[in-house]
């Protein structure tokens, strides 16, 4: 589905990607693990649009959609949660959910969608009324989830989702990425918490100072040594 080959990235004269490449099958949760600074959330930005590559090719179902406009890309079927949730404060729940649905016209099919996002978040439907800046940080990551879901994304980027959450609530975003990737919606995932990533995906790759330093299944990389000295807090 998605197809990432020799990316580089540059902020000025600072490269934050060199070479990149990695692939993601339909239907498969794939998580990127790395430090802070690693280049992880450029790289979600590079692919959703929001930064254009030096060179390097990223196809999307066979297109290239490097250095595409943001709104182009969404409309093929990418959407991004963004790092620190990125809510309208001043607008209610509902209203930020119908912002993701912005570039459909099927009225049908967005109201089926509220249905579907009201029942993978049930707390969202309680508070449809509210301003999304009155809720809680885990509210607010559900906000952010089910918004990027309005667009019905065929690839969801998460960037970062268990950030700053309590470990309750973090158990209760990964058991919703398990049930939006259930319900058909392939997923590449940005998270710190390397532990609860390679729980739920099925393939891993880990970055460092912007390069792909290793890739291999979850259980792979769960058992490599280097790995969980580096990000699994193991000996």
């Amino acid at each position: 589905m998605l197809n990432i080959q020799n990316l580089n990235v540059y902020y000025g004269n600072i490269q934050a990607l060199k070479g990149v490449s990695l692939e993601i099958n339909e239907g498969e949760i794939v998580t990127l693990i790395g430090a802070n600074g690693a280049g992880k959330s450029t790289l979600l930005k590079t692919i959703s649009g929001l930064i254009k590559p030096k060179d390097g090719e990223i196809l999307f179902e066979g297109q290239n959609i490097a250095g595409k406009v943001a709104q182009s890309i969404v409309k093929k079927g990418v959407s991004q949660v963004p790092e620190g949730r990125r809510v309208f404060a001043n607008m209610t729940v509902e209203e930020n959910l119908e912002l993701g649905a912005f570039l459909r016209k099927d009225t049908k099919g967005i109201r089926e969608d509220f249905e579907k996002v009201y029942n993978l978040f049930p707390r969202l439907q309680e508070r449809r009324k509210q301003q999304a800046g009155t809720l809680s940080g885990g509210e607010q990551q559900m906000l952010a989830m089910g918004r990027a879901l309005m667009a019905r994304p065929r690839l969801l980027l998460l960037d970062e989702p268990s950030m700053g959450l309590a470990p309750l609530l973090v158990k209760t975003i990964f058991r919703i990425i398990q049930e939006i990737n259930d319900t058909g919606t392939t997923i590449l995932l940005v998270e710190q918490n390397a532990n609860m990533a390679l729980s739920v995906a099925d393939r891993a790759y880990v970055i460092e100072t912007g390069r792909i330093v290793l890739d291999g299944t979850s259980d792979e990389l769960n058992q490599s040594d280097q790995i969980r000295t580096a990000y699994l807090g193991g000996h």
